[in-house]
């Protein structure tokens, strides 16, 4: 049943957030325990969407996955590795439900191993391109069939007869999907894997590898990934998403109200929207605190202020790929022309994302001129109270709601369901930071 809701926030949004852990690497954390020998344990980690399909295809394989409460309530996981080739054929068709980073980090999981498996996910899932990550991996010796030659899901990884090959491959599209993939394939292959061209995507993978003592080399323009007999058990707590504070981040923004985030992963490969915000004039204090499993945490103040327009190109569209609908949000409410070029990979999320954007700027009544890879919007813009259907895209369902700082008589978003794949607790935050829902 689809949940229709109002947001509005006459007053503005303001307080402190702590955002939801963070997606990837929850995903992450939990693909490396399934690898390991023995027992690791993961505090804080997303449990909901995206991460309960990759949970759900690691207990398939047979992994042990127990939940537990630390003193404070926070969840803990318990996961009983399997170790890189003792994986168990499953039953049935793992399915990774609306998640790319389940299938594609899974597909450099699966290939080689011993067992026969399937994988497939929604309607949605199924039309995302998945030759990118199956490719290279056929290259390295996999057997994998799939529907239209492998470019989509559902794909069949055949029992192996012998060992992953060492392989050179350039990579042609940033993605941190597709090189963490191979990264994870290459630890069972006969020799390195050298991986080279569009490398410089989030490096949640490439932390991990260092956490764990894992061999990882950056030679130039190539990283180099040398095989391991095994990976250890470890313990890592997730810290808060920034791709989940960034949408308060927007609504603070857009009202010009101060908003405090704290318990925040503070990866420079993910800080891309905040020098972004930077470049349109937003005052923005970043405070490291501390690292967890190799990933720096803090907090992130936002201060009220005007906002001018600005140009994001190529080189910093990869560590902001998450934030540039919020960029064109940002922009209705800047002065002057903000523009984005180098985003065509959102033609391929969970929706044509850049799509979504100029519907969602239709909707309101507001101007955007789209392009093959990007968009213009020139601001300041007097946006309208609209309906908005994200069909089923949770960011851009998020990135309705937090217009209504901006909207007299708020935005009603339909379909809002959709954002608890990685904010279960958004209405409540919304709320706590002085907004209304009905």
């Amino acid at each position: 049943m689809l949940m229709t809701l109002v947001f509005q926030a006459p007053r503005g949004l303001t307080g402190r957030v702590v955002p939801p852990a963070d997606k990837s690497i929850t995903h992450r954390a939990l693909i490396f325990s399934g690898l390991a020998e023995g027992s690791s344990r993961v505090h804080n980690p997303l449990d909901t969407g995206d991460c309960i399909s990759t949970r759900r295809c690691l207990g398939a394989l047979g992994v042990v996955i127990t939940e537990t409460r630390g003193s404070g309530g926070e969840t803990i996981l318990e996961i009983e590795g399997r170790g890189l080739r003792g994986f168990q054929e499953p039953e049935n068709v793992l399915e990774a439900g609306n998640s790319g980073t389940t299938a594609r980090l899974l597909a450099g999981l699966l290939a080689g191993q011993k067992v026969l498996t399937v994988l497939n996910g929604d309607s949605s899932l199924r039309s995302r391109p998945m030759l990118r990550v199956v490719g290279p991996l056929r290259r390295m010796g996999a057997e994998i069939q799939g529907r239209n030659q492998g470019r989509n899901l559902p794909l069949v990884f055949a029992p192996a007869p012998g060992e992953l090959l060492p392989i050179d491959h350039q990579l042609e599209v940033s993605s941190a999907q597709v090189k963490s993939a191979l990264m994870i394939a290459a630890l069972r292959a006969r020799g390195k894997v050298r991986l080279g061209g569009a490398i410089d995507s989030r490096d949640h993978t490439e932390r991990l590898f260092d956490y764990l003592g894992l061999p990882l080399h950056r030679e130039g323009s190539w990283l180099t990934v040398e095989p391991v007999e095994a990976v250890p058990a470890f313990e890592l707590t997730v810290p808060g998403d920034i791709s989940s504070a960034a949408f308060f981040i927007t609504g603070a923004l857009v009202c010009g109200k101060e908003l405090l985030v704290e318990n925040c992963g503070l990866n420079p490969s993910r800080l891309g929207f905040l020098e972004a915000l930077k470049r349109m004039g937003a005052r923005i204090e970043v405070d490291e605190q501390n690292l967890s499993g190799g990933e720096p945490l803090g907090s992130i103040r936002v201060l009220p202020g005007p906002l001018h327009g600005a140009e994001v190109g190529p080189e910093s569209i990869p560590s902001c790929i998450d934030e540039v609908p919020l960029l064109a949000v940002l922009g209705a409410f800047a002065r002057g022309i903000t523009r984005i070029r180098g985003a065509g990979e959102l033609r391929h999320k969970e929706s044509d994302r850049l799509a979504a954007v100029a519907r969602l700027f239709s909707s309101l009544g507001g101007r955007i001129e789209l392009s093959e890879d990007g968009f213009a919007v020139e601001g300041p813009q007097s946006l309208k109270s609209a309906e908005i259907d994200p069909k089923g895209d949770h960011r851009i369902a998020m990135a309705a709601a937090c217009l209504s700082p901006g909207i007299r008589d708020g935005v009603t978003v339909h379909g809002f369901e959709a954002a608890e794949v990685s904010y279960p607790d958004f209405v409540g935050m919304f709320r706590a930071l002085g907004g209304v829902v009905a």
